[in-house]
């Protein structure tokens, strides 16, 4: 066994081998970025090599830095992560030619699934269903027209060094084809340095399955079951799941039969994925499709580590040590369910914008890497599930920052409970206990999937966030009643200030009590609400409950007709709470003060509409428009690269360009001004 390894990543990954590795006896060293410079993962680590500057091009994507920081620290075998240099073939070889292990699968395996075109032809050869596509890389626009055309909308252009969501767009016609196939091949040379672009069908209401696969030097292949991963939003995964609720032990069998044979025809070893797509309106099961396989570690590894209790993290060390496993299929289980939510940082009430800047505040639901130790007095081989239930996989602090340079996931929370409901009912409970302040994040967004009708009958395809928010997010819906009882809520916060208040010296003239009949206005609706001993009155209807929220604490606990916990904050003369899956502001007023709040003049916004604004920071990769021409709606006017991904600004009505202020190349920050019409 090794003594010593370094984590060739960053971030939560880089802390979860550490993680399994400190259970091992194993040292562990980090390297780390300019950006990465006061990470948990640089402290977690036993040693840190600094590797250069903040770009991943200048640091972590240079295999002679991780090479040299073997050496300096006398490393003897490197784990990839994911992402970075994980799945380049030409990294390993180097590797091995200093005489360093590789934590991951061999040379040839890497290079043949790395490249989609290749692995596609592959998969077919062993007997693996595929989509039907072209078969070599399109080399013109004028290709990919044809191609497409031949093959059939819709279709998917796809970079063929392309993964986690990058360099992959969905085309409906010939204008999406002409904007998308060269926009892919920038993408596929940006992010992974291999413009190559092909084209396969689209599948209609797909459902993304995906078959975890492990094996060892010894020829044993196993397949640890299936997720789901079919809730997404541009092709990256928000929400996993294991197992899946639309698969059966037929075709979960058929599946990783077809998928450990692909495997084996390219001598594969460590842990690594083969992701499928399935026709949603296929009820047999039988039309599933090879997409591609990720010889690596996946984001969403733990929910196959919650049901199999397998350390997957555990067995790629002890595989690329040349030990046999000790598990066979028949050990291979399902025990309960799993749920995983990726935490980002992006704003879905603004789009799902991308959002970097400093953490304000952090409070995850549980600290990360904590666990309960045993589960039921029986260790599960290393793996945890967390505390109580629920897992936090991060690599942020507060007080940090979330930086352009990178992926913009935040954390991963991982829940397990004997049955899928239960498992979904935790992570709403989870989320609401989640705090971030500082930058936008997805939480009142994963929450709302939980709650969604559709998720919690498993009625799933990877069309549901776009089908589902086809105007965008504007969190969850709240009914009439769940209204009047924050209603009551934001009068008890109000009350519970003012209380406050009048015990401090010089606040609030007079000694008498707070008055106990309010007007709570959220958004459009007033309430009418008389606080009460055990409870409140609102609008004529009796709500029961308590709280043990004290002026300045960041959550309440809330007891009665509804239990639960929520989020509490002072905006200006205004409240906010958050919880389950929605933000919700009030106005708060005596009853005796409503008929005057009523006539008070509201501020118009300012005309923005002649303005294209950033509407996140990033960089101008290219502007589509000069001074003084027309454009028309929809048309492209600029386009911006954040986290990695090229977002497209288009024209929102008929008008005249008059002013330019920004040029390609250049840095923008948040509701920078791009450009002016007339």
């Amino acid at each position: 066994m090794f003594s010593k390894i370094l984590i060739a990543n960053r971030g939560e990954i880089a802390c979860r081998v550490i993680q399994t590795a400190r259970k091992m006896g194993i040292a562990t060293v980090a390297v780390y970025s300019d950006a990465d410079r006061n990470a948990p993962f640089v402290r977690m680590a036993d040693e840190a090599v600094h590797i250069g500057p903040s770009p991943a091009a200048e640091s972590y994507l240079i295999p002679e830095k991780i090479i040299a920081a073997c050496k300096e620290t006398g490393a003897e075998a490197v784990h990839p992560g994911y992402g970075f240099l994980s799945e380049r073939a030409s990294f390993v070889e180097a590797l091995e030619a200093e005489n360093i292990a590789f934590i991951g699968p061999p040379v040839g395996a890497i290079a043949a699934m790395g490249d989609k075109i290749e692995s596609k032809r592959l998969a077919k050869e062993a007997g693996v269903n595929t989509v039907p596509g072209s078969e070599d890389a399109i080399q013109s626009t004028e290709e990919a027209l044809k191609v497409s055309q031949d093959i059939g909308y819709p279709v998917m252009i796809k970079a063929s060094a392309g993964g986690g969501g990058k360099g992959m767009r969905l085309a409906w016609n010939d204008k999406d084809v002409e904007e998308g196939f060269p926009a892919t091949q920038r993408e596929g040379l940006n992010s992974f340095g291999d413009d190559r672009v092909f084209i396969e069908k689209f599948i209609e209401n797909p459902r993304h399955i995906e078959i975890q696969i492990l094996g060892d030097k010894h020829g044993t292949i196993l397949y640890l079951n299936e997720r789901e991963c079919s809730i997404q939003r541009r092709h990256q995964k928000v929400v996993e799941e294991a197992p899946s609720p639309f698969v059966t032990e037929k075709m979960r069998k058929a599946m990783g039969e077809q998928c450990v044979a692909l495997a084996r025809a390219v001598d594969y070893h460590s842990a690594g994925t083969v992701e499928l797509i399935v026709s949603g309106a296929d009820k047999t099961g039988e039309s599933f499709y090879f997409l591609e396989m990720n010889t690596r570690l996946q984001v969403e590894h733990p929910v196959t580590e919650a049901i199999t209790g397998v350390d997957l993290v555990e067995q790629m060390i002890r595989v690329a040590a040349g030990e046999k496993l000790e598990l066979t299929q028949d050990d291979i289980g399902i025990d309960g369910w799993s749920i995983e939510n990726r935490v980002y940082a992006e704003d879905p009430y603004r789009g799902f914008l991308p959002s970097t800047g400093r953490l304000i505040e952090y409070s995850p639901s549980v600290r990360g890497w904590e666990d309960d130790g045993e589960v039921a007095g029986k260790p599960r081989r290393g793996v945890t599930r967390g505390v109580g239930s629920v897992r936090v996989d991060d690599g942020v602090f507060e007080g940090g920052e979330v930086s352009m340079f990178y992926d913009p996931m935040i954390a991963k929370l991982i829940t397990w409970a004997p049955t899928r409901e239960q498992a979904a009912d935790l992570q709403i409970e989870a989320l609401d206990r989640f705090r971030i302040k500082g930058l936008g994040h997805n939480v009142d967004f994963l929450s709302a999937i939980m709650q969604h009708p559709r998720f919690r009958s498993g009625e799933l395809t990877t069309g549901f966030i776009a089908e589902e928010y086809p105007e965008g997010f504007e969190g969850a819906p709240a009914s009439e009643e769940w209204l009047r009882q924050l209603a009551g809520l934001f009068a008890g916060a109000e009350f519970t200030q003012q209380v406050r208040a009048r015990r401090i010296s010089g606040q609030l003239n007079g000694t008498d009590n707070p008055p106990s009949h309010w007007m709570v206005k959220i958004g459009g609706q007033t309430f009418d609400v008389m606080l009460e001993e055990g409870g409140a009155t609102v609008d004529g209807q009796r709500l029961n409950g308590t709280w043990d929220w004290e002026v300045g604490e960041a959550f309440a606990h809330v007891t009665g007709d509804n239990e639960m916990v929520l989020q509490i904050e002072r905006v200006g003369v205004r409240w906010r709470i958050t919880t389950r899956g929605a933000s919700h502001e009030a106005l708060v007023l005596p009853a005796r003060l409503a008929e005057h709040e009523s006539r008070m003049i509201e501020k118009e916004p300012p005309d923005l509409s002649k303005m294209l604004i950033c509407p996140m920071p990033g960089m101008l990769v290219k502007l589509h428009v000069g001074e003084g021409e027309e454009v028309q709606p929809g048309q492209p006017l600029a386009t911006v690269e954040a986290m990695k991904m090229e977002n497209i600004l288009r024209a929102e009505k008929e008008g005249k360009i008059a002013k330019i202020n920004a040029s390609e190349g250049e840095s923008l920050a948040v509701d920078a001004v791009i450009l002016e019409l007339e």
